[in-house]
C-alpha cells in the first residue's frame, strides 16, 4: 500500500466525518460494500488513534474475491502501520465464499469479510449499519438497493467510495425509492414510511453494556463471559463446582478440527467458522507448545469416502486437503488403505486452561460452589432484573441478562420458570453421553510408533501433550448414553484400544500395556448433546429485547463451536453483525425443531 493511497483513504474518512460520528459510542458498525485494503487500514488507524473511539468497532466488508496474501505482504512493506497488516495477514487463509470473522486489536476490532456476490451477501446480513461505505461502481440494481436498505437503520449515513464521485442519476433514483435521502453530496437512510420487517425481531440499537449472569463455567459459559466482558459488560459466572471446567470441559486435551462433508453441509461450514475463531483466541491467550499447538490433524476416512467436495478450491485446501502418502513412516505401518485428509488449520488445546484464561478477563467474576436452583424475573422487558436463587431461596446474585450455559441442567431451570413466563418456548430435547478418554505418559522408544501429530477418524490419538509429569498421550474417547447402565472403566479403555488398533495399529501395539485394567488411566465426563448434534444458541424469550438466553449442547465439538456460539450470542444481544450468514446462524437457533441425525456422534 502506497503512502498516497493511505493518505487518500484518511482524507476521505475525515471529509465524511466518520471519527466524529462514532465518538464516545460503545459500538460502531460499518458496512463496506466493496473491501479495499488501504481504506480498511485507514479506518483501523483512525480508530486506534482516536481517544474517543468506540470500545468495539465492527467492519463488515463485501468482496467478490479477497486480495491475495501477496498483496497484504506487499502492503506491509510500504504501510505506515506494518503491524496492522502483519496481524491481518496472520489470519488471511481459507477465505472461501461466505462470511469470515477476523478478530483484531485484542478482539476490539472485528472484521467480517464476506466473499461472494453483492446481493446474496447483503441478504445474509442480520444487523443495521451506522455507516455504509457505498461503492458506486458496484453492479447495483433495485433488488440490491432493497437488500442494502434492510441493512440500514433510520439515520444510517452513506459515504461514497470507489472511483465515481457518487451514484449516477439512475442509481440515485433507485436509492431514493428505497428510503435514502440526498442532500448535496451526503445521503442517509430516512424513509418517509414506517419501517416493518418480516424477519425475526432484532435489536436496532446496541444494548448498553450492563450486568449479565452466566450459569455454567465450562467452555460454553466461559466463552460467553469473555465475549461480553470484551464488550464492556460486567459478568458473573456461577457454577456448582468449586473450580471452573469440572464437567466435560475438564478434558485434559482435545482437538480443534473442522468437520468436512461432500456437500459442504451447514455443520461443516459452521465448524470452519468456529475453528477460525478458536485458533485466533488460542494465539491471543495461551502459550503455544504448553497449553495448545497448531499441530495440524490427520483424518483417516475409514468410511472410504473422500470427505471433501468434488470441486474444492485452493482457498479450501489451505484448511483441509487430501493428505500426502506417508510411505516409509513406521507409525503408519499396518494402517487401513483409506482416503485421508490433512487439516492444516487444526490444533490440540487444553480446554481447562482456555476456560481459566477466559474467566481471568477483566469484567468477569467466577462464583464457585453456587448452584442456581431457581430464577426470578422482575421489571419490564426493557428494564428487567433477574434474581438467581439457591435451593433454600437465598439470593446468589442478580443481573440484567442471564445466559444458561449449564448443559443438560438448563431444561430443569426453564421448567421451573414456565408457570410464571408463558412466552418461554420448549427447547429441543437434549441428552447426556458419558465418555472416557484413555491416557498415559510417553516412554523412550515410543517415537517410531507414534505419529508426529494428532490423528482422528475412529476416536483420536493426541500423541504428545506437555504435562507436569512429562509428555502425555491421549486416546479415545468412548460414547455411552447416560440413561444406560454405566460400563466399568476397563470396558471403556478396552473400547478405546480397539479403536486405536483400527486407526493406528503400530501405536496400538506400543501403547497396549497402558490400556491393561491394572495400568489404565484416563479421564471421564458427560457431554450434553442435542438431537441434531448442533449447539443450542439464542434467546429463550420472544420479542426484540429478550433477557434470557442459552448457549449449550456443544457435544464433542465444544472447542470448535463454543467461541463461535458466544460471538453469535453477543452479536444478537448487542445488535452487532453476526459472525456467520443468517441462514447458517438459524441452524443453531435454540428454539429450532431439529430432525434427528444418524451421523456418528463423534
Amino acid at each position: 500500500m502506497t503512502e498516497s493511497a493511505h493518505g487518500a483513504a484518511q482524507a476521505l474518512l475525515h471529509s465524511r466525518g466518520l471519527p466524529q460520528a462514532w465518538a464516545s459510542q460503545p459500538t460502531w458498525r460499518i458496512l463496506d460494500t466493496h473491501f479495499d485494503l488501504p481504506r480498511f487500514l485507514a479506518i483501523w488507524h483512525a480508530w486506534q488513534a482516536d481517544a474517543l473511539r468506540p470500545r468495539l468497532l465492527h467492519m463488515v466488508a463485501l468482496t467478490p474475491q479477497p486480495p491475495d496474501l501477496s498483496e497484504l505482504q506487499a502492503a506491509q512493506a510500504s504501510s505506515e502501520q506494518p503491524q496492522f497488516v502483519q496481524e491481518l495477514a496472520g489470519q488471511w487463509h481459507g477465505l472461501l465464499p461466505g462470511f469470515h470473522r477476523l478478530l483484531l486489536a485484542q478482539g476490539q476490532l472485528a472484521l467480517t469479510l464476506c466473499v461472494g456476490e453483492l446481493q446474496p451477501l447483503l441478504r445474509e446480513q442480520h444487523f443495521q449499519a451506522d455507516t455504509v461505505l457505498l461503492d458506486a461502481d458496484a453492479p447495483w440494481d433495485r433488488w440490491s438497493a432493497k437488500a442494502l436498505a434492510r441493512c440500514c437503520r433510520r439515520g444510517t449515513a452513506l459515504v461514497w467510495v470507489g472511483s465515481s464521485p457518487g451514484p449516477n442519476p439512475t442509481w440515485r433514483d433507485v436509492l431514493g425509492q428505497n428510503g435514502f435521502v440526498f442532500q448535496d453530496d451526503q445521503a442517509q437512510y430516512a424513509p418517509p414510511w414506517e419501517l416493518k420487517s418480516s424477519r425475526e425481531p432484532l435489536r436496532t440499537q446496541a444494548a448498553a453494556p450492563a450486568t449479565c449472569a452466566v450459569i455454567g463455567a465450562g467452555l460454553a459459559g466461559a466463552s460467553v463471559a469473555a465475549a461480553l466482558a470484551r464488550r464492556g459488560w460486567q459478568v458473573q459466572v456461577f457454577d456448582t463446582a468449586a473450580m471452573p471446567a469440572t464437567g466435560a470441559s475438564g478434558l485434559p486435551a482435545g482437538l480443534v478440527v473442522p468437520h468436512v462433508s461432500a456437500d459442504d453441509s451447514p455443520r461443516s461450514r459452521l465448524s470452519r467458522a468456529g475453528v477460525r475463531l478458536m485458533l485466533q483466541e488460542a494465539r491471543r491467550l495461551l502459550p503455544e507448545g504448553v497449553d495448545w499447538a497448531l499441530s495440524g490433524v490427520l483424518e483417516q476416512r475409514l468410511d472410504g469416502r473422500a470427505g471433501l467436495p468434488e470441486h474444492w478450491p485452493a482457498a479450501g485446501r489451505e484448511i483441509s486437503r487430501p493428505a500426502r502418502p506417508f510411505d516409509g513412516a513406521t507409525w503408519h505401518e499396518g494402517t487401513v488403505a483409506v482416503p485421508a485428509l490433512w487439516h492444516a488449520q487444526a490444533a490440540w488445546i487444553k480446554p481447562a486452561r482456555l476456560v481459566q484464561a477466559w474467566l481471568a478477563q477483566p469484567g468477569v467474576q467466577f462464583c464457585g460452589n453456587a448452584k442456581v436452583s431457581a430464577l426470578r424475573k422482575s421489571g419490564t422487558s426493557s428494564d428487567a432484573t433477574w434474581q438467581l436463587l439457591d435451593r433454600d431461596g437465598q439470593l446468589l446474585g442478580s443481573a440484567n441478562q442471564v445466559v444458561l450455559a449449564n448443559a443438560s441442567d438448563a431444561p430443569r431451570l426453564l421448567d421451573s420458570l414456565r408457570a410464571e413466563l408463558s412466552e418461554l418456548s420448549q427447547l429441543p430435547p437434549v441428552h447426556e453421553m458419558r465418555g472416557v478418554l484413555s491416557a498415559g505418559l510417553r516412554h523412550a522408544g515410543d517415537e517410531a510408533a507414534l505419529p508426529p501429530f494428532p490423528v482422528n477418524g475412529l476416536g483420536a490419538l493426541i500423541p504428545s501433550v506437555p504435562t507436569e509429569d512429562g509428555l502425555a498421550w491421549y486416546a479415545g474417547a468412548t460414547y455411552e448414553a447416560a440413561h444406560q447402565p454405566p460400563a466399568i472403566a476397563a470396558e471403556h479403555h478396552s473400547s478405546n484400544l480397539a479403536k486405536l488398533r483400527t486407526l493406528l495399529p503400530a501405536a496400538a501395539r506400543t501403547l497396549a500395556p497402558a490400556f491393561a485394567p491394572e495400568a489404565a488411566r484416563g479421564w471421564g465426563g458427560t457431554r450434553c448433546v442435542s438431537a441434531d448434534r448442533l449447539p443450542l444458541v439464542g434467546p429463550l424469550e420472544d420479542g426484540a429485547q429478550p433477557t434470557l438466553w442459552i448457549n449449550a449442547a456443544m457435544g464433542s465439538r465444544g472447542l470448535s463451536f463454543s467461541l463461535l456460539c458466544a460471538e453469535l450470542l453477543a452479536a444478537r444481544l448487542g445488535a452487532e453483525p453476526w459472525p456467520v450468514e443468517a441462514s447458517l446462524a438459524h441452524v443453531l437457533h435454540a428454539r429450532r425443531r431439529p430432525a434427528s441425525s444418524s451421523e456418528d456422534l463423534e
